[in-house]
């Protein structure tokens, strides 16, 4: 499974949507109903899953699916 659906099926785990359905743009709290707890047990799904160490100063101001696709993907630049 390609990185981006993973990310989406995990997404779509702690919301009601469908990943198919996950855009970029959602903002994860107004569009996909988040709390602040799903938000961060979903980040650290995602550390286990992609084997990344997010730098916590870097995931407090993600707000969408975009950003948060773009900082898995750039491991460099995740922590």
């Amino acid at each position: 499974m390609k990185k981006e659906m993973l990310f989406k099926s995990i997404v779509a785990q702690y919301c009601k949507i469908k990943p198919e359905d996950i855009k970029d743009d959602l903002r994860f709290r107004e569009d996909l109903g988040l709390s602040s707890l799903d938000f961060m047990s979903m980040l650290g799904e995602l550390e286990d899953e992609f084997d990344l160490s997010l730098d916590e100063d870097k995931v407090i101001n993600i707000r969408t699916i975009h950003e948060a696709l773009n900082l898995i993907s750039n491991p460099e630049v995740a922590g």
